[in-house]
């Protein structure tokens, strides 16, 4: 399943315009030996024929061919030991965890190092294999689905033929089984990745999506190609079943006790406040109740009293307002965009006071301090 990392550099280096979709790539000695290797899921690769970087980025997301990964590591970087530690680093940028204890990546493919015929990547020893946790994978396959959806494009293709009208053609049935027209097809089911390991068991990063919710899956150390496919299927089940994205606030909501904002030197002494847009937020079914509403002001745009300067323009931002969950069962979504926060916005323009208002309220506000302290000082006499 490490493979969607290599998936994800390789889209990354096409929108980039590092390389491109026809271009030719080379195929080394180490990668013409690996890609002969039928113990391994792969697909023929020869010095003498031509491969464009679609063909072989096709190749590893439908049917996760080892030599193919390799060749297109080598082509981005210039060795898997410089894609190697690209893999690395970008896992840091997408804050997968910590390095060695959530993720370490040691070669292109997922492979253990043992089948790369003694020349793994330097920095890493025969014995070394790619770790992550099933958070990691997750987050890992979240970034690619947000970054690059056009990955399903291709991860979503039930068979291909790979070099068809040539000698060395193979079709590639997609290690996907749970893609809609194959054998343990699921609906919505449209990517990502399989994977096998001895430390790890049949492995399965899925997804799909229905009604506008998209979920993802990790299942790992299962005992068969079949039960990695069951186990995927409750945890699509479940989550489609106890969790909608649901508005909990709707546009233009007022917040409720915090309705206006005091102006300052304008023509009316409050705004009120609006949100900008509906709020939205992925939540169990029968916990919208759970999630209280909090407003935050931004202080730069208040003085200190709490109150906006005149003139305040209509729609102004003046702060945000976010959900609190406040029920038994607390939930850690990856998906930022349900970290549900939108703007909080004036209602309406408040024009700045003219002078002589000001001067008059000035005026006022005195004589009213003086009577509050005259009649202190009376109240006192007696």
């Amino acid at each position: 399943m490490s493979k969607m990392m290599s998936e994800y550099l390789v889209l990354e280096a096409i929108n980039n315009g590092a390389i491109s979709w026809e271009q030719v790539v080379p195929i080394s000695d180490l990668v013409r030996e690996i890609s002969h290797n039928n113990n391994l899921s792969n697909v023929y690769l020869r010095q003498d024929e031509t491969y464009t970087v679609k063909e072989l980025y096709e190749s590893v997301a439908i049917y996760s061919a080892n030599g193919a990964t390799m060749a297109l590591a080598e082509l981005i970087a210039g060795s898997e030991e410089s894609f190697v530690n690209m893999m690395n680093d970008k896992a840091m940028q997408l804050e997968l965890g910590e390095y060695g204890v959530d993720y370490k990546f040691v070669n292109s493919t997922g492979l253990p190092n043992q089948y790369l015929l003694g020349k793994h990547p330097e920095g890493t020893t025969e014995k070394d294999e790619n770790e992550l946790t099933v958070r990691a994978t997750a987050k890992l396959a979240f970034h690619l689905l947000k970054d690059y959806p056009e990955v399903l494009e291709t991860a979503s293709i039930e068979r291909k033929i790979f070099k068809e009208g040539t000698e060395d053609f193979i079709q590639m049935d997609n290690w996907n089984w749970m893609l809609p027209g194959l054998v343990y097809g699921y609906p919505d089911v449209d990517g990502l990745k399989t994977g096998y390991t001895a430390q790890a068991g049949y492995s399965f990063t899925g997804t799909a999506e229905r009604d506008n919710v998209r979920l993802i899956t990790v299942v790992t150390k299962t005992s068969s190609l079949e039960e990695r496919f069951s186990e995927t299927k409750k945890l699509l089940d479940y989550g489609f079943s106890q969790f909608s994205i649901e508005e909990l606030i709707p546009k233009g909501y007022r917040p409720e006790g915090q309705e206006t904002v005091g102006v300052s030197k304008g023509k009316e002494h409050e705004v009120a406040v609006i949100t900008d847009e509906s709020l939205i937020s992925f939540v169990r079914v029968g916990e919208r109740d759970n999630y209280i509403p909090v407003v935050t002001f931004d202080q730069e745009r208040l003085n200190e009293n709490g109150e906006l300067i005149a003139p305040v323009e209509k729609g102004e931002k003046i702060g945000t307002i976010s959900l609190e969950y406040v029920g038994e069962n607390d939930y850690e979504f990856i998906d930022s965009n349900y970290i549900a926060q939108v703007d909080v916005i004036t209602n309406e323009a408040i024009e700045e006071a003219g002078f002589f208002s000001l001067v008059l309220r000035s005026v006022g506000g005195f004589f009213s301090e003086l009577w509050v302290t005259l009649y202190n000082a009376i109240k006192g006499w007696f």
